[in-house]
């Protein structure tokens, strides 16, 4: 989380409101975080409370529609329905500059 974040070990501990001994400590897994610990890295960074406490990423067990979704995520589909989108109509207009579709089709 701290290296994902370019954050330094000051940097990150003040952010959690820690030391950075005891951040250094965590990361050597000399013990467990507390929960104050991890609801603050929850709080400060969105990140899922099943992953800090299990390091997996949340899905139900019932269906595969739960699956959270990152902003870079997010963004990635925003960004392929924004070209799909142009695509589309790119052709559309290409299309409709043939000869035979401005003559409505007498040309065929």
């Amino acid at each position: 989380m701290r290296k994902t974040n370019n954050l330094n070990q000051i940097k990150f501990a003040n952010i959690i409101g820690i030391s950075q001994g005891t951040l250094s400590e965590l990361e050597q897994d000399k013990y467990r975080p507390s929960l104050d610990i991890i609801i603050a890295i929850k709080e400060n960074f969105n990140s899922h409370i099943e992953w800090l406490i299990f390091g997996d990423t949340p899905v139900s067990k019932n269906t595969i529609f739960n699956l959270a979704i990152e902003a870079q995520e997010l963004e990635l589909i925003s960004l392929f329905r924004e070209h799909l989108t142009v695509s589309v109509f790119s052709k559309f207009f290409i299309l409709a500059q043939e000869p035979y579709v401005r003559n409505g089709l007498k040309e065929l």
